[in-house]
């Protein structure tokens, strides 16, 4: 089953895209099989906040790991509602989800 996300990248345009629950995929790898231009410089490993993401809406997202929350307190335009993407699998309770892409590090 595929889910509706949508992604504003730094142009401000939205996307919608169709992401497959069913590959293991998360968000970055969702935005990087879009072409949206989502380095990924640690291959997913929380290490580089390439990823990095606020979201834009009320949707239930898995809780903070511990990688991800160090990573984001060095990273660069960080917000309450930021989140790494490599961080977030896509699962069917994505449906709906709203994200907008933080700037370039």
């Amino acid at each position: 089953m595929d889910v509706l996300i949508k992604i504003k990248d730094r142009e401000g345009i939205v996307h919608e895209l169709q992401a497959p629950t069913d590959m293991a995929m998360n968000i970055m790898e969702l935005c990087k099989a879009y072409e949206l231009p989502v380095e990924g410089t640690c291959g997913g490993m929380a290490m580089c906040a390439s990823c990095q993401c606020y979201v834009l809406n009320d949707v239930v997202l898995p809780e903070m790991g511990d990688d991800e929350e160090a990573m984001l307190s060095e990273a660069f335009y960080v917000k309450p509602n930021s989140r790494l993407g490599c961080q977030i699998p896509i699962t069917e309770s994505l449906e709906g989800l709203e994200l907008e892409l933080a700037p370039e590090n």
